[in-house]
């Protein structure tokens, strides 16, 4: 913890130190670890940067003086930040006088004091760490000293934060802002580059964002604190047929209701739920949280066998679904007791059972209400949904998600600018989908934000007429799903859409300048997958420049996911020996986060597979750059060792659909896969939907291209569709299959 001693021993006079001192701590409850690592004499600071208060809350958590290097530019602005600058000893920075500042700061350092630098060089406007500027290591290596990397967590979203794209001009928090400090280990001056700096920082926010109260919290909870807080708010907007506005109170009613009726009914820990989504998914999903269960979405455009292997794996042996749905797939493997959620609803618990809540959700404080449905003030590490992974590449595996992991990664999503409490959301991904789980369903619950449902991603014209109608201004999807709407859309129908994220598959560049083009809108891509509740990187827009003192800040890049989320780290791998790479170099991406799952169900063989001394190694490779951007090269998988040398199959597929000038707005034209090879190990197989693809046109195209003859794929096989899943991603288990019947 903090020592108090700070209260007498800072660079500013005792008697103007003590009133701040105390002002801060009647604002901020800080907390903090590693403290002790501080050695004597001199070392240099350096901390991430999110906002105003951050020199004071750093000052708390140290138990020695500190003293601040800031940007001269705030001391043109006006005689009180001169004023400050002098009473607290900071050293001015600037580009014009960098030289100055380094002597000034290394004099400092080699007299015993603790200096600290904000490495950015501006407070962070993305909520992320920014690029490190070069200056704190020369400042390092000319005094001799270690640099000791701190990091705090949950300034991000104060009133002195830049969240919601402005300063100042937001409700203060009602509570103490809970602050975490994370101090390092000292690196030796030496050693302290930015990459081993960017790195141990991305570390200590992992450690510091872990420490969050609200990770520790019931998801249910929190979801029904939600809903009462605000009983008039309109959460959802069902378009599954008539619009259907429902609003936070006529949730809880029906969800708390239904709760109560299969808390007594139902004795298995797990309940299945087969439904697109829309208001029935919703209120089924938060009713089996609420009853003390774990919700599991059941993937119903999977085949027979594998639907059959996630019941069983799960240990579900009551549905709840509708039975319109269930004319429409009658060879999924219903079990005996399937639920029709609308006349459980409306028969079995009835309005009366309905109306208590309603009302309580007007007339009770939020606390009371959870407390009367029984939910526990923690959920922390429990299980809190199932989910079973798509299968692309093998049998599906039970994703089993904890409280802590949702709330996370609803968290993180929070601090983005992408989906803010105004945020208009488009939800058309199904609920086994773990995007669609946790932010389609959870995270507008949570934030405040409305989310408008649409059973399909492939109804494109209800897409279409829902973004026009509702005024959506956020909408997330696979780029498969993206295509038709670029070509059906008109750029009137939409105008209010002011950010597309693309997610589950490579962007093609040729949908980012299409929809560029036509609706004058970047397509933001992000990258994730179930393992991590779902997403890891995501790129947002630049933030905006609102101050005179303000530089250009980088929210996205081309050609990248994005930076990671706030409170994760990673480690680039070499495949084979799991040992980290060096510098931007390619290799596997390994991450750690609160929003890491803990493992597959009833499967330690699998889990322990995907662990590697704690770190959840994805199967892609990828590089970071130092701005913290993480570009993916492909999935390991997806790479065939032919003769000594790693052929890219994305890389094969992207000079084919060049070559040939393929439209895939219809759908996917052609993959590569990889099919063992008695000769040369493996050997690449070309499944197509176009005629005019043929072995020799291929060799002749790849050829003149200048592709290497070891990447030209010596079967052609002519297919009618490609296989895709449901979640829009290739369906690589199926592929090969049909790859390896051919060459068998």
């Amino acid at each position: 913890m903090a020592s108090s001693s700070c209260f007498r021993r800072t660079h500013t006079p005792w008697i103007l130190a003590f009133p701040v001192i105390c002002l801060a701590r009647l604002f901020y409850r800080v907390r903090s670890r590693g403290a002790e690592r501080l050695p004597e004499g001199g070392a240099l600071l350096v901390a991430n940067h999110l906002s105003y208060m951050d020199a004071v809350v750093l000052q708390l958590a140290c138990p020695r003086p500190i003293r601040f290097v800031g940007s001269e530019a705030f001391m043109r602005q006006n005689w009180l930040y001169r004023l400050a600058f002098k009473l607290t000893g900071t050293i001015p920075v600037a580009p014009t006088n960098a030289l100055e500042t380094t002597r000034h700061v290394a004099k400092s350092l080699q007299a015993g004091e603790l200096v600290l630098i904000f490495p950015e060089g501006s407070i962070s406007r993305t909520g992320q760490l920014m690029k490190l500027e070069r200056g704190f290591e020369l400042m390092a290596r000319k005094a001799d000293v270690p640099v000791v990397p701190v990091v705090h967590d949950g300034l991000w979203g104060s009133v002195f934060s830049f969240s919601e794209n402005k300063y100042l001009f937001k409700s203060p928090r009602v509570m103490r802002t809970a602050v975490f400090v994370a101090w390092g280990a000292p690196i030796p001056a030496k050693e302290a580059d930015r990459v081993a700096v960017r790195r141990a920082l991305l570390d200590l926010g992992c450690e510091a964002f872990e420490e969050r109260p609200q990770l520790k919290r019931h998801l249910g909870r929190e979801i029904v604190r939600g809903l009462v807080r605000r009983p008039g708010h309109v959460p959802l907007v069902d378009r599954t047929g008539e619009r259907r506005p429902l609003t936070g109170a006529r949730l809880l009613a029906a969800a708390a209701a239904l709760s109560r009726h299969l808390k007594c009914t139902v004795a298995e820990t797990r309940v299945g739920i087969v439904l697109p989504p829309g208001a029935g998914a919703t209120i089924a999903n938060l009713a089996v949280i609420c009853a003390g269960k774990v919700p599991v979405n059941l993937n119903f455009t999977a085949g027979r066998a594998a639907v059959e292997s996630s019941l069983r794996i799960a240990g579900v042996k009551t549905v709840i679904s509708a039975d319109a749905l269930r004319a429409k797939i009658p060879d999924f493997p219903w079990p005996e007791r399937t639920l029709d959620l609308g006349k459980t609803l409306t028969e079995t618990v009835g309005k009366g059972a309905m109306l208590p809540w309603f009302v309580a959700a007007w007339v009770l404080p939020n606390q009371m209400v959870a407390r009367l449905l029984g939910l526990p003030k923690h959920g922390d590490r429990a299980e809190a949904g199932l989910l079973f992974t798509s299968g692309s590449s093998g049998e599906p595996k039970g994703v089993a998600l904890s409280h802590r992991n949702i709330l996370a990664n609803c968290w993180q999503f929070s601090s983005l600018s992408i989906l803010p409490q105004s945020a208009v959301m488009l939800s058309c991904l199904p609920m086994f989908h773990s995007f669609g789980f946790t932010v389609n369903l959870w995270y507008p619950l949570i934030r405040g934000c409305r989310s408008v449902t649409v059973p399909s991603p492939l109804e494109t014209r209800k897409i279409i007429d829902a973004i026009r109608d509702e005024k959506i201004t956020v909408m997330v999807g696979a780029p498969t799903f993206m295509r038709p709407i670029l070509k059906k859309a008109e750029p009137h129908e939409l105008k209010t859409l002011k950010i597309l994220v693309s997610g589950a598959e490579k962007m093609p560049m040729d949908l980012y300048r299409g929809v560029l083009e036509k609706f004058e809108l970047e397509i933001m891509e992000g990258y994730g997958m179930t393992e991590a509740s779902p997403a890891t990187n995501v790129n947002q827009p630049d933030p905006l420049i609102v101050t005179d003192t303000a530089e250009h800040q980088t929210g996205k890049r081309l050609g990248t996911v994005g930076r990671m989320m706030v409170g994760m780290t990673a480690r680039v791998l070499d495949p084979e020996t799991k040992s980290p790479v060096a510098g931007d170099q390619t290799g596997m991406i390994a991450f750690r986060g609160a929003n890491i799952f803990s493992g597959y169900l009833g499967d330690d063989e699998k889990t322990r597979s995907v662990f590697h001394d704690g770190w959840y190694l994805t199967g892609d490779l990828g590089r970071f750059d130092e701005d913290g951007f993480l570009t993916i090269e492909g999935r390991l998988s997806r790479f065939s060792k032919i003769g000594g040398e790693m052929v890219p199959h994305g890389t094969v597929e992207q000079t084919i659909i060049d070559a040939f000038a393929l439209d895939q707005a219809d759908g996917y034209a052609l993959v590569v896969v990889g099919v063992p090879d008695p000769g040369k190990g493996e050997q690449l197989v070309l499944l197509s939907a176009r005629d005019e693809i043929t072995a020799d046109t291929v060799r002749t195209k790849l050829t003149e291209a200048g592709m290497p003859n070891l990447w030209v794929p010596r079967t052609v096989i002519r297919v009618e569709t490609i296989p895709v899943l449901g979640t829009g991603k290739l369906d690589l288990k199926a592929c090969r299959e049909l790859a390896g019947k051919a060459v068998a």
